[in-house]
């Protein structure tokens, strides 16, 4: 029992951490619910009070003479329910009990109007705050997902991660509703039928224990009915689990471009159309239940003013007490109930997935900006590393690296897979922070440039193609602001890939597909290319760009990147060393150190690891 009762105190504990969090932008919409669920519960109590006078009067269980009393003449309860009986009493010495029970059936309904309208309005006022909540976490997760850097993504499953951010923020979302219904609604609900069972009979709460399933199967049907499926809401949802899984797969490319911010809006607004139709769609089904109820009750009342007409008419065996009483049991407390059994279990699951969430929320960035920026022209830099070390973990990757790149220049990057030739590239863009020396350029170290800035410096062409669904002319123009029609087309005939996009439907405007499906793979490494030109980056990095093409896409992508490599710093890193043969300095990588370096013919002489790879592959 202690145990429980902590562990119960740990929940509360937890749960109002997380309405600090995430509850006080929507306060308005919070008191509201409150008021209207408060409002809801007299509401019900004076509706449930009309059968009173019913039962005692009409049905002539409790006959005794009222006579008027003005106000002052006792106390306002008294002054109130005696002139409410004297009223009943009058009306069925002129209209006759009939009426008089139409007449009640009536009041009953309108004030069940009242009380339903109010509930609905609770729920209507909680829904922003719901759906709002789960926008805001959803932004809050895929803006934390831009920031981080790609070492945070080699530990974490992309799937996992997409599933914290659909599954566990929807748990949050259902832990919050259940909480706030468990504090503020069902326990105000419960109180007010239990006090009404009990005042009318002792009898009617076993009962109710007894009808309880019926009633919340008949009345689950109702609801049923009332609630409709949303295609465009699933629709919408898809889409914005297709721009989480773009996001994550095409993290370099929208590092390397300076696009963030780009994504973030096009991921809000998305997101922001599915917060709209959430809301319809919620709204729309909170009608469900105050709706089910109303038509409920009406019945209920209808039921009560024919029965109640054959009971005081004499044709009917039915007795009103039992009568009175499945229409209170009817009306009382199914939903409440119901919704607190599953509260505690929906919390605990809740907080379960807030802190999946809070892994990536809390997650430390060490690629920052520094406080004092220092800043660079947007030119043909000296590039250099010194005595550069960097490991993944426990495992070495680089020793000891040291490596003058000149202005305008081309180095090439050879050797095994797995000798650290992607890593050493990566580390100049900031992808990962070196564990020891340093990257400089032009003698300032990149750690002292803002990110955006540094990255800004530079362009990447990557073994693959990495492109979004969306228009060849939005591809091109991705790294590039207020880029125009003459500026993209420009880039794409440089590309060598103008003609083949005019062959298509819309031209500039044709949708490639997802990661561009609909291409081959020489005409998406194409437009990738096209996508950096328009950059017109003054460092380039290559990573492999012909190396899954077949020849004769490898002429034509081969004949972009020279036009590409045209007065650039260009970095690449190539599998196919016929490709490299005139760069400047190729640099032999083995077991994370350089072991080479020189011209293709300087290497050949050597007659060491380069010779051997180029032999092999000539074999």
């Amino acid at each position: 029992m202690v145990l429980n009762r902590l562990f119960n105190l740990y929940l509360m504990k937890e749960f109002f951490k997380i309405l600090r969090r995430f509850v006080p932008p929507y306060k308005k919409y919070l008191i509201l619910n409150v008021l209207f669920n408060i409002l809801a519960a007299f509401l019900t109590l004076f509706s449930f009070a009309l059968i009173i006078p019913i039962l005692e009067m009409l049905f002539k269980i409790k006959d005794v003479h009222y006579e008027y009393m003005a106000m002052g003449a006792g106390s306002l309860k008294d002054v109130v329910v005696n002139d409410f009986y004297y009223y009943v009493q009058e009306s069925i010495a002129s209209f006759g009990p009939v009426m008089t029970l139409a007449g009640l059936a009536v009041a009953l309904v309108i004030m069940t109007a009242l009380k339903t309208g109010t509930t609905y309005l609770s729920l209507y006022y909680i829904v922003p705050m719901r759906s709002g909540i789960v926008r805001d976490i959803r932004n809050y997760i895929y803006n934390k997902i831009t920031t981080l850097p790609i070492g945070f993504f080699t530990t974490e499953r992309k799937g996992d991660v997409m599933a914290r951010m659909s599954g566990d923020v929807a748990e949050i979302e259902n832990s919050i509703m259940a909480s706030l219904d468990m504090m503020f609604k069902n326990p105000v609900m419960i109180i007010v039928c239990l006090t009404m069972m009990l005042l009318i009979s002792w009898q009617l709460t076993l009962f109710v224990f007894i009808l309880l399933p019926l009633a919340g199967m008949v009345m689950g049907r109702v609801g049923k009915r009332l609630k409709r499926q949303s295609l465009e809401g699933q629709n919408q949802w898809g889409l914005l689990m297709s721009n989480i899984e773009e996001t994550l797969g095409g993290l370099r490319i929208i590092k390397a471009f300076n696009a963030e911010s780009k994504v973030r809006h096009r991921f809000h607004r998305d997101n922001q159309v599915f917060y709209d139709i959430s809301n319809k769609v919620a709204r729309r089904q909170s009608l469900a239940h105050p709706m089910s109820e109303f038509l409920g009750t009406t019945a209920i009342a209808i039921i009560l003013w024919f029965g109640g007409s054959l009971i005081l008419d004499g044709s009917s065996s039915l007795e009103a007490p039992t009568f009175i009483y499945y229409m209170v049991v009817f009306y009382s407390i199914i939903n409440p109930a119901k919704d607190l059994s599953k509260a505690v279990y929906s919390v605990q699951k809740g907080l379960a997935s807030m802190e999946r969430v809070d892994r990536i929320l809390n997650a430390e960035n060490p690629i920052a900006d520094p406080q004092q920026p220092v800043t660079l022209d947007n030119k043909p830099h000296t590039i250099t590393y010194t005595d550069v070390n960097f490991s993944y973990g426990t495992r070495q990757v680089l020793t000891d690296i040291n490596l003058t790149i000149r202005p305008g220049t081309t180095v090439a990057l050879v050797g095994q897979s797995g000798s650290g030739k992607t890593t050493l590239a990566d580390l100049l863009p900031r992808f990962y922070d070196v564990d020891s020396g340093s990257i400089t350029i032009d003698g300032v170290d990149i750690r002292s440039l803002r990110v955006s800035d540094l990255r800004g410096l530079m362009g990447n062409v990557n073994q693959e193609a990495i492109l979004f669904n969306d228009t060849f002319f939005a591809n091109i123009a991705f790294g590039v602001d207020n880029a125009t029609q003459e500026q993209v087309e420009a880039a794409a005939r440089i590309a060598n890939a103008h003609d083949f996009i005019m062959d298509t439907d819309d031209g500039y405007q044709t949708s490639i597909g997802d990661r561009g499906c609909r291409l081959s793979g020489g005409q998406r490494q194409r437009i990738s290319i096209a996508r950096a030109i328009l950059k017109n980056p003054p460092v380039l990095i290559l990573d492999e760009a012909t190396s899954a093409l077949d020849t004769e896409s490898e002429v034509l992508v081969q004949q972009a990147l020279d036009n590409l490599m045209k007065n650039r710093t260009t970095i690449v890193i190539a599998h196919r060393l016929s490709t490299i043969r005139n760069a400047d300095l190729i640099c032999v990588l083995h077991e994370g150190r350089i072991v080479e370096r020189g011209t293709h013919t300087e290497l050949m002489n050597l007659n060491g690891h380069y010779r051997r790879l180029v032999e092999m592959q000539n074999l």
